[in-house]
């Protein structure tokens, strides 16, 4: 019984790190894997990381959200909210340079933390736990180059709608202040205040205090995509 927990975790590892229909991992890659950091909990508004700081060490999320911002004259702007699976902080740690912006918790969060000094040594001789990273860091690439590509050519109506639709899909609901959502798309606070109010009128969306909620993802979609509604 001792060794469920363990068992459960390594499990875990194989289940998150990466693409698991891409390459099946070993026991012996597991416990090199399991070996190069340790499990952390983070409670609500404490930090994995923060700007500035040496960047020792990236974090496979379990449970819980993370916000990731950056802090510009004295204001904290966060530049997206992350969730169970995601890998942060493994730019910065393989780069050897510093972290460019700050994780903290948005709730209760459960992560594996990969400590570079014992991760390197480990991808270096585990063909497969190699590859698995290097899938998982084209994933996000990937996502950051659609978001790019979606937004280019698009009204900050459409813009907004867009980013609105890709992060309830992940989230379920947008946990993002106006103020944030502007700096995302590099749009004005404005034009984002405009946007938003138009798709409350349409009856795509309801606000809160840094809370939007999908109530009509198809009418969000059609404007996301330039349709008339």
């Amino acid at each position: 019984m001792e060794h469920a927990p363990q068992h459960q975790h390594l499990a875990w590892l194989a289940r998150s790190f990466g693409r698991p229909d891409y390459l099946p991992l070993t026991p012996g890659d597991l416990d090199a894997l399991s070996g190069s950091g340790e499990t952390i909990t983070r409670f609500t508004g404490s930090h994995l990381f923060r700007e500035g700081d040496p960047a020792v060490a990236s974090y496979l999320i379990q449970d819980g959200e993370v916000d990731l911002y950056r802090t510009h004259s004295g204001k904290r702007r966060v530049v997206a909210r992350v969730g169970p699976g995601a890998v942060i902080g493994d730019i910065a740690m393989f780069e050897g340079g510093t972290y460019l912006s700050s994780a903290r918790a948005v709730n209760r969060v459960r992560a594996f933390r990969f400590d570079r000094d014992r991760l390197v040594p480990v991808l270096a001789t585990h063909p497969a736990l190699c590859l698995r990273w290097l899938v998982s860091g084209l994933r996000q690439l990937r996502q950051t180059q659609r978001r790019i590509l979606q937004l280019m050519h698009k009204t900050v109506l459409a813009q907004v709608a867009d980013l609105l639709l890709e992060e309830s899909e992940q989230h379920g609901e947008v946990q993002l202040s106006q103020a944030s959502i502007a700096m995302l798309l590099g749009a004005t606070r404005q034009t984002v205040n405009e946007a938003i109010a138009t798709l409350r009128r349409l009856g795509a969306v309801d606000t809160g205090y840094r809370l939007i909620e999908i109530k009509d993802p198809t009418i969000l979609a059609r404007v996301a995509a330039g349709e008339p509604t």
